[in-house]
C-alpha cells in the first residue's frame, strides 16, 4: 500500500519526535537495576522501529517513479 507524500512526511516527523521527546525526559538511570535498563532498551526499539517503518514505507511518489 502506498501513502501520499504529506501523510508518510508526517509520519517521519512524528516518529523522530517521539524518540526525541522520549530521550528527553529520561532523567538519571540505575545502572544496577536490570528492569530498568531492559525497559529504556525495549522503548528505544520499539522507537527506532517506528522510524525505520516511517523511512520504508513508499509513497505515491515513489511508485510514480518506479512506472
Amino acid at each position: 500500500m502506498t501513502y501520499p507524500t504529506v501523510v508518510r512526511e508526517a509520519a517521519r516527523v512524528v516518529a523522530i519526535e517521539a524518540a526525541r521527546a522520549y530521550v528527553a525526559n529520561i532523567r538519571s538511570i540505575d545502572l544496577t537495576n536490570p528492569s530498568v535498563l531492559v525497559g529504556h532498551l525495549m522503548a528505544a526499539e520499539t522507537l527506532l522501529m517506528d522510524i525505520v517503518a516511517a523511512h520504508t514505507e513508499p509513497t505515491d511518489e515513489a511508485e510514480g517513479a518506479s512506472r
